[in-house]
């Protein structure tokens, strides 16, 4: 674009805005299969969310979800994770125990924060609208627990919006959730009530498939991401499988464990859909009909996902089951032979004695927990209506197969529970120990073949950001990696000025109170650092909620604050490599200073 042209605002939009040549990017002056892709308004809208990448913006362009691991990947601050203590002589460990010691560091610095405050409120009904003519608002609906999604209902028995404080307002009011970026989950240290970092769940996931792949080398392929209305986690193909959720890492072993974890851990699975799958050749998702991820690697992450969710009968799974359905237990009792005499015990009784205690019923400590019972606690003789735990067990350990609808029937005619529950018991460990993942339906799609992300872990940090430039033109999810990354050297400025002036709510509120003045002086007030390093740029509410940033950083936040103040007058940032200068016509000017570097002139129309 020549200096000094202006582009026209394409319709029902306000912003326009003009850059000097030398800082427009290459890659996205070239032609694509659809042009240019910013300069529709599919494009603007798209790549603008590349940058504010909220929950619903990755439901509706599901190229996002990858884009922001890629931009982890190519962080610098993940690069530095190898180099810490924690990680030395990691290479020399199994691919599972490094991924298992990658989640320590994770636990030890991150906590999940999924408040309302941090990026503020917006309305449903904006939201329906602001993707009406991509995405039917019906199907919106259908999907997201804030929109009418029931697929999970104990979130709806808890009353979802009583759940996240969403009752004192009217009903058309939802959070605006946004996935972070690490650099932004990282700069939580610098809010009040933080110790370390925090992020959401699509942000801790997004993290570990980045982690995986720099810190603990493991190959893309093996990394895939999965994401339902109401969660996200990785599957990582190593050994039996690996899940990620939120801060934690689950293995097969871990997944039958019956702990409250495990249980919280595969209600997801259990109860939602799987909207969308993420992988380095590209994505399957339940609504759009186009799939891009290759169908290999989808029939291979299906295969394995579902040999990960089923477990042989086996009696220490029992036990693992019973732990977790408290109220099952009253249909069991536990036989121990103590000082020569065969005891009976209630099993909810043996599971209260495993707390505080190092001894476990379905280990190798059995039996000296079930010496520690008190004789109080004990019966002589079998206990009426409840099913002997070690005859229910031998009937497992004979079993050969996977327990089907035949062999539960069979059990449940041998043994009866005079409380006529055990057909819902055996109904239920079925269930324990099968779930059916609810993934997108691969012959309902139509695959395409797409360029895939080509990138390996043996690669220097410099080697895989050039492999992904050079993949911009091709790769839908490496050219919005960079958007997401924030460097605004090598992108395009409009999509990120569009998000900084419609999307960051939470400046607007917390500046509400304050004179232009006093916004300009609080702008002044807080130190000169940016969260992002070299050319990379936070947007207007991380400036606000990290209370810090550069000058073009606090000039995009004055820009924000001027257009909602002061409708129909326009605003223009002039960006120069040491400053940046906002003007409101015909009202003020103010200036600060920046190390970005960075030049440019941009200008929000009223």
């Amino acid at each position: 674009m020549p200096s000094g042209e202006t582009t026209a605002p394409l319709p029902g939009d306000v912003l326009c805005y003009r850059v000097a040549v030398a800082d427009m990017p290459a890659c996205s002056q070239g032609e694509r299969e659809t042009g240019s892709p910013w300069k529709d308004e599919l494009g603007l809208e798209m790549y603008s969310s590349a940058v504010t990448l909220s929950d619903m913006e990755m439901f509706v362009f599901p190229e996002l979800l990858y884009a922001l691991v890629l931009a982890n990947i190519m962080s610098p601050r993940l690069w530095r994770w190898r180099e810490d203590p924690w990680f030395r002589r990691i290479g020399r460990l199994s691919p599972g125990r490094r991924i298992m010691r990658l989640k320590q560091y994770i636990m030890d610095n991150y906590d999940f924060n999924l408040d309302l405050e941090t990026w503020g409120l917006t309305r449903k009904q904006r939201e329906l609208e602001r993707f009406r003519k991509w995405i039917d608002p019906r199907v919106i609906a259908e999907s997201n627990a804030l929109f009418g999604y029931e697929g999970d209902r104990y979130y709806f028995d808890l009353d979802i919006r009583r759940h996240f404080g969403l009752d004192k307002y009217d009903g058309d009011v939802i959070p605006y959730w946004k996935t972070e970026t690490l650099e932004a989950m990282d700069a939580f240290r610098f809010r009040p009530g933080y110790a370390r970092g925090a992020g959401e769940c699509v942000s801790l996931s997004a993290l570990y498939a980045a982690a995986v792949f720099v810190v603990c080398g493991i190959s893309l392929d093996d990394i895939f991401i999965m994401t339902t209305p109401l969660h996200s986690q990785n599957f990582v193909v190593v050994g039996d499988g690996l899940i990620t959720n939120n801060r934690r890492v689950l293995t097969k072993t871990m997944w039958f464990n019956g702990s409250e974890l495990s249980m919280k851990a595969r209600r997801a699975l259990r109860h939602e859909r799987v909207t969308l799958v993420g992988h380095r050749t590209g994505y399957i998702h339940q609504v759009y009909q186009t799939a891009t991820i290759s169908e290999e690697a989808y029939r291979r992450f299906r295969e394995r996902l579902t040999e990960f969710l089923q477990a042989d009968p086996a009696a220490d799974l029992l036990i693992n089951f019973l732990r977790a359905h408290r109220d099952y237990q009253n249909c069991f009792q536990i036989s121990h032979r103590h000082h020569g005499r065969t005891r009976y015990i209630p099993l909810e009784v043996a599971f209260h004695y495993e707390h505080g205690r190092p001894y476990r019923l379905n280990d190798r400590t059995r039996d000296q927990l079930l010496a520690e019972i008190d004789e109080m606690e004990c019966f002589a003789e079998p206990i009426e209506d409840r099913v002997c735990l070690e005859e229910f067990g031998d009937w497992f350990r004979r079993q050969t197969s996977r327990a089907g609808s035949g062999s539960v029937d069979e059990l449940a005619r041998l043994m009866d529970c005079q409380r006529s529950r055990l057909p819902q018991v055996m109904r239920d460990l079925t269930a324990f120990l099968k779930i059916e993942p609810r993934l997108p339906d691969p012959r309902c799609k139509r695959f395409v073949t797409r360029s895939a992300i080509e990138i390996d872990p043996d690669m220097s940090r410099e080697e895989i950001v050039d492999r992904l430039e050079n993949a911009r033109a091709a790769n839908a999810a490496a050219d919005l990696a960079f958007y997401a990354f924030r460097d605004l050297s090598i992108c395009d400025w409009r999509p990120f000025l569009k998000a900084a002036v419609e999307r960051n709510p939470v400046i607007l509120e917390g500046t509400a109170d304050m004179s232009d003045q006093e916004a300009f002086s609080w702008l002044c007030s807080i130190p000169d650092e940016s969260i992002y390093d070299g050319t990379r740029l936070a947007q207007p509410d991380e400036v606000w909620n990290f209370k810090r940033g550069d000058g073009v950083e606090k000039a995009l936040c004055a820009a924000d604050v001027l257009r909602h103040r002061h409708p129909g007058k326009a605003v223009m940032i002039t960006v120069m490599p040491d400053r940046a200068v906002v003007e409101c016509a015909g009202i003020l000017k103010w200036e600060f200073v920046s190390r970005k570097g960075l030049q440019a002139e941009l200008i929000v129309a009223g």
